[in-house]
C-alpha cells in the first residue's frame, strides 16, 4: 500500500509539472513567423507602420532611418552654431559681433536646460489641445531603445533631439531684429518667458497628435492645417514675435542718420551656406525617414532656396543697377524658410513657384516695406522669416498635392482655409504674448544698455571681449 501511495505521489506531481509546462508554452509568444519577419522587413524598408502585432526581430529603431535622423539632427544643430550666428555676425558692426555669437550660444544652452526638464513635455505630451502635460518631464521614458513617439523606426531619444534643435534656433532667429541693442540678460529672460508662452504651444498645436492645428495627424484637431518643417511654428513665430520686440526696443542709435553695413560680407556668405546644407537636415529630416519623401522635401528645398537667391539678386539689378552678395543671401534664406512648410507636400513645379514668390516679396518686404514703415528690424529678421513664414504657409495650402504625400489627400478640402486660420492664430498668439513679455522684461531687467555702451559696442561691456584686435 505504501508503494502504491509513493508511486501515485510521483504521477501526480510528474502530471502536475507537465500541466505547468503545457500552461507555460501556451503563455509564450510564439516566434514571428516567417510572413511576420516578411511584413516587418517591408515596413522599415517602406517607412511605415509595422504590419502585425507578432514579436519582432527588430523591435527598436530602424538603423538606416535612424542614422539619418541623427545627421539631421546634426545639421539643424549646425544651422544655429555655427550657421545662423555666423549670418548674423558678418550682418552686424564689429563693435557687436561677438554679442550675436553669445546671444546663439546663451540661447542654444538654455533653451536645452528647459528642453529636458519640460519643453519636451509640454510640447509633445498628450495633454489637450493646445499644450502637452509634464509626462517626460526630465525626459522620464524617452529611452534610446524605444520607437513611436516621433515615428516607426526612430529612436524616442533622437525624436527629442532632433525636437530640441528646433527649439533652439527658433528664439535664436529673433535675435536678428534687436541685434546691437538689447541687453545679453533681457535676451535671456525674454527667450525663457516666450518659449513657454508661445513656443511650446505652438509646437504641441501643429505637431502632436492631440494638437488643436495638426492636420497630418489628429483627425480630431480644430484647425486641419498643414506644416512640413516649421511655417508657423518656427519662422510666423520668431518673425512677427521679432517685428513686435524691435518696435518696443526702439531704434538704434543713430538708425537713418549714420550708415550700419554689416561689418562682413564674407562671414555672412559662410554663414548662409551653413544655413542652407543645415536646412537639409530642417526640411528632409522631418520626413522622420530616408524615405521618398525625405528625398522630394530635399529636392524641393534645393529648387526653392537657389531659384529665390537668383530672383532676389536680379530684382536688384533690375531696380538698383546692382546685384549684392547680400541680396543673394537673403534670397538664398527666404527661399529655404518659404518652401519650409510645403517641402514635403509639393512637387517640383511648386517648389519653383515659391522659389519665385520668395525671391520677391520677401524683397519687397525688405526693402520697401520696412522704410515706409520705419521699424528698425536690424538684420531683417520680420521682412525673411515673418513674411516669408506667413508667404509659405499660405502657399502650402494652394500647392499642396496628394500625389507627392497622401496626407494631403485626408486634408485636401478646405485646406487653404485651415491655413489662413492657423496663420491668424500663430500671428495672434506671437504678437499678443511678445508684447507683453516684452513689458515684464523692461520692468525686471530693462531692455536696453546705456547709450555709453550703446555707443563703445556690446561686446566689451556685455562680454569683456572683441571680436577683432588691430587694424
Amino acid at each position: 500500500m505504501k508503494k502504491f501511495l509513493f508511486l501515485l505521489s510521483l504521477l501526480t506531481v510528474a502530471m502536475l509539472g507537465r500541466i505547468e509546462t503545457i500552461a507555460a508554452e501556451a503563455e509564450a509568444p510564439k516566434p514571428p513567423s516567417i510572413e511576420d519577419r516578411l511584413a516587418d522587413l517591408e515596413a522599415y524598408v517602406n517607412n511605415g507602420a509595422r504590419q502585425t502585432n507578432a514579436p519582432s526581430n527588430i523591435g527598436g529603431p530602424g538603423p538606416g532611418h535612424n542614422a539619418w535622423q541623427m545627421t539631421s539632427t546634426a545639421l539643424v544643430l549646425f544651422m544655429t552654431l555655427p550657421g545662423l550666428a555666423l549670418f548674423y555676425g558678418g550682418l552686424v558692426r564689429r563693435k557687436n559681433v561677438l554679442s550675436v555669437l553669445a546671444q546663439c550660444c546663451g540661447i542654444a544652452g538654455m533653451v536645452t536646460i528647459i528642453w529636458w526638464v519640460c519643453g519636451y513635455s509640454l510640447s509633445f505630451g498628450a495633454g489637450n489641445a493646445f499644450i502637452g502635460d509634464f509626462a517626460y518631464k526630465f525626459f522620464q521614458g524617452v529611452e534610446p531603445g524605444k520607437v513611436g513617439a516621433g515615428y516607426h523606426w526612430i529612436s524616442d531619444s533622437m525624436w527629442a533631439m532632433f525636437q530640441l534643435t528646433f527649439a533652439i534656433i527658433t528664439p535664436a532667429l529673433i535675435v536678428g531684429a534687436i541685434a546691437e541693442r538689447m541687453k545679453f540678460s533681457a535676451v535671456l529672460l525674454f527667450v525663457a518667458l516666450w518659449m513657454f508662452a508661445v513656443y511650446f504651444p505652438l509646437a504641441h498645436m501643429v505637431w502632436s497628435t492631440t494638437g488643436f492645428m495638426c492636420g497630418a495627424l489628429n483627425p480630431d484637431a480644430g484647425i486641419k492645417a498643414l506644416d512640413f518643417a516649421g511655417g508657423t511654428v518656427v519662422h510666423m513665430s520668431s518673425g512677427w514675435s521679432a517685428l513686435v520686440l524691435c518696435i518696443i526696443l526702439g531704434k538704434r542709435m543713430g538708425f537713418g542718420k549714420q550708415p550700419m553695413p554689416p561689418h562682413s560680407m564674407v562671414i555672412c556668405m559662410v554663414g548662409t551656406g551653413m544655413l542652407w546644407v543645415g536646412w537639409y537636415g530642417f526640411n528632409a529630416g522631418s520626413a522622420l525617414g530616408a524615405d521618398a519623401i525625405a528625398s522630394n522635401a530635399f529636392t524641393t528645398t534645393t529648387l526653392a532656396a537657389a531659384t529665390a537667391g537668383f530672383v532676389w539678386g536680379m530684382a536688384e539689378y533690375i531696380i538698383r543697377g546692382k546685384p549684392s552678395v547680400l541680396g543673394f543671401c537673403s534670397g538664398i534664406v527666404a527661399g529655404l524658410v518659404v518652401v519650409t512648410p510645403a517641402c514635403g507636400f509639393i512637387n517640383t513645379s511648386g517648389a519653383m513657384v515659391i522659389g519665385v514668390a520668395a525671391g520677391l516679396i520677401p524683397y519687397f518686404a525688405v526693402a520697401k516695406l520696412k522704410a515706409w514703415l520705419g521699424y528698425d528690424d536690424a538684420l531683417d529678421t520680420f521682412g525673411v522669416h515673418g513674411v516669408g513664414g506667413t508667404l509659405g504657409a499660405l502657399l502650402t495650402g494652394i500647392l499642396a498635392d496628394e500625389k507627392v504625400n497622401s496626407v494631403v489627400g485626408g486634408v485636401k478640402e478646405g485646406l487653404l482655409g485651415a491655413q489662413i486660420k492657423a496663420i491668424l492664430v500663430t500671428l495672434v498668439l506671437s504678437v499678443v504674448a511678445t508684447a507683453i513679455i516684452a513689458f515684464i522684461v523692461k520692468a525686471v531687467v530693462g531692455l536696453r544698455p546705456t547709450e555709453e555702451v550703446e555707443t563703445v559696442g556690446l561686446d566689451l561691456a556685455e562680454h569683456g571681449e572683441e571680436g577683432y584686435h588691430g587694424a
